[in-house]
């Protein structure tokens, strides 16, 4: 058993987006966190079949909100 972090947003129409940041390119949604969840192992399966991950990945730490003038 492994374990993955996932990056859980929403966007503007209300739909939960998911990211591992371990793996480019890991990503899918859903319309409740639970449904998102769910596509996310789906998701994590598959990129473990198609493209491995190697033994050097990053450890993901956290996230930090940084502000700008824009």
């Amino acid at each position: 058993m492994r374990q993955f972090d996932v990056v859980v947003e929403r966007d503007e129409e209300g739909m939960y987006v998911g990211s591992v940041p371990q793996m480019p390119g890991c990503h899918t949604q859903g319309r409740s966190v639970d449904e998102l969840m769910e596509r996310m192992r789906e998701a994590v399966e598959l990129y473990l079949e198609v493209e491995g991950i190697s033994s050097e990945s990053l450890e993901f730490i956290g996230i930090q909100r940084i502000t700008v003038a824009a």
